[in-house]
Order: structure tokens, then C-alpha cells, then sequence
């Protein structure tokens, strides 16, 4: 049923299909047994707040399942590796949640700028894994800087739409069952390198009462930086924190300290 009703929000104008398809997201995390618990404030484009800056929300990538967990909350479209276009049934679900495909290779990246730029351009915030691709849940990969030419183009070239501000989201799944995660455990959730992904799917569905920890750190504003190789490392440094944080099973108090 979402997809004739997406189908058709996607030509209309205004914000009806950036907030069925966080619904739609919101509501498949319920059916999966997803409880999260957030920290911080969501950094959200409204002009009649006087905050008229798209946003890049930049998030650690460590399954499948953050697109459920995040996008749930976020006002955002998602950008995805080109290969997920490919997948049956899911590359129709990403088109009506109008995600942009882009490669994973450094040197092909800035090809499909173009696209990400109209985005923005169109008023729309971007939702990047700038890992590019997802690791076991313990530890980050390198920020792809090239993503960051959106906020901060490189040398004299220019952009035609308001420079949007970064806002760095931290994610870790913490508890499974009610039991918290360790290096054991934490495969179930995670989908990285050769794993196959069906047999993942399964081997999750399996739980019925999954937990993630979410903290939406204070934004970045790329005006404030030299060059967008500083504002990468920059949000990975935030992001780095805020997942030891989480792993570490920092109090409630102690994590409100790093945001």
C-alpha cells in the first residue's frame, strides 16, 4: 500500500513525501521490535525559524538497519552505493524514497554531484554514510572528503544554493534481547564485508526486541573550517567519540557532556 500512496507524493510539491517516507521508515522499525533512545537535537530546515540551510546529516554505517533507525527521524533523503539500485524490490523502495546512487570509488564520486547538488538546491537535506561502504559496529573507516564538496566545493568553484550545515549522528546498537551487545553479538545487527545478505535478514528477524542508541551532535558549519578535509575529519572525530561513548555505556549524564 505505501507504494501507490509514495508514487504519488513524490510528483507533488511541499514536504508530503519527505514525512510518509520517515513514517513509512518509522513504522517498519515498530514492526521489527526496533526501541531507540536519542540524544541531542535534530538540526531541521524551517524558514519560519529563521534556519533556511539544508542539512547534511552524516551518520556512521554499520547495517542495513540504519536506514530504519535514522530514517524514522530524520527529514532527509537517503544517499545510497550504487549497487543497492540493483537489488530487486528494494531499488523500487529507494526510488520512491528518492535516495540518490552514487559510486563508491573516490574518483567517480564527484560525477554524480550534479544530483546531490539539485537536491539541495530543491531545498532538500541529504542523509551520507561517508564511510562508503559498512563496518563491524566497532570501529569507523575513513570519511570520504568528497562528499563534503556539497558544503564546502573545492578551490574557486561555486554553488548556487545556501551552503548547508552539518549535522554529525552517531549510532550503536547496544542491546538484543535485553542483553547488551559485544564483539559476539554485534555480527547480528552489523552487515559488512563479504556477508551475505539474506541469511543476515534472517538471522535478525530471529529477535523481536532490538535496541539502538542515537546521539544527534551540535552542527558543523563549513564556513568555520579551511578546507573540507578539516570539516571530514572534524565530524568523524565527533562521530568516533560519540560511538565509544555509546559502547562504552556511558551514563545518560556523561553523554549529554560530549554532544
Amino acid at each position: 500500500m505505501a507504494i501507490p500512496v509514495q508514487s504519488i507524493f513524490v510528483k507533488l510539491p511541499g514536504k508530503l513525501k519527505t514525512n510518509f517516507a520517515r513514517y513509512y521508515w518509522y513504522i517498519v522499525g515498530k514492526l521489527l521490535g526496533l526501541r531507540l533512545h536519542t540524544f541531542g537535537k535534530i538540526i531541521a530546515l524551517d524558514s519560519k525559524k529563521g534556519q533556511d540551510r539544508p542539512i547534511l546529516y552524516i551518520a556512521n554505517h554499520c547495517s542495513w538497519l540504519d536506514i530504519v533507525t535514522i530514517g524514522g527521524l530524520l527529514p532527509g533523503c537517503f544517499v545510497a552505493k550504487k549497487e543497492v539500485g540493483t537489488w530487486p524490490l528494494i531499488s523500487i523502495l529507494c526510488k520512491l524514497g528518492r535516495v540518490s546512487f552514487v559510486s563508491r570509488q573516490r574518483h567517480s564520486t564527484a560525477k554524480e554531484q550534479i544530483e546531490l547538488q539539485s537536491r539541495l538546491k530543491n531545498n532538500d537535506s541529504l542523509i551520507l554514510f561517508p564511510e562508503g561502504t559498512s563496518s563491524d559496529g566497532s570501529h569507523l573507516y575513513p570519511f570520504m572528503s568528497s562528499f563534503f564538496a556539497l558544503a564546502k566545493p573545492h578551490g574557486k568553484n561555486t554553488i548556487t544554493y545556501k551552503t548547508p550545515i552539518i549535522q554529525p549522528i552517531s549510532i550503536t546498537y547496544d542491546r538484543l534481547d535485553m542483553l547488551p551487545v559485544n564483539r559476539f553479538t554485534r555480527p547480528i545487527y552489523c552487515w559488512y564485508g563479504d556477508m551475505e545478505l539474506a541469511p543476515h535478514l534472517w538471522n535478525l528477524s530471529q529477535y523481536s526486541d532490538m535496541h539502538a542508541s542515537v546521539i544527534f551532535h551540535d552542527p558543523l558549519y563549513p564556513e568555520n573550517f579551511k578546507t573540507r578535509k578539516h570539516l571530514a575529519q572534524e565530524t568523524w572525530d565527533i562521530i568516533a567519540k560519540g560511538t565509544i561513548a555509546l559502547r562504552s555505556n556511558h551514563s545518560k549524564d556523561e553523554i549529554k557532556k560530549i554532544i
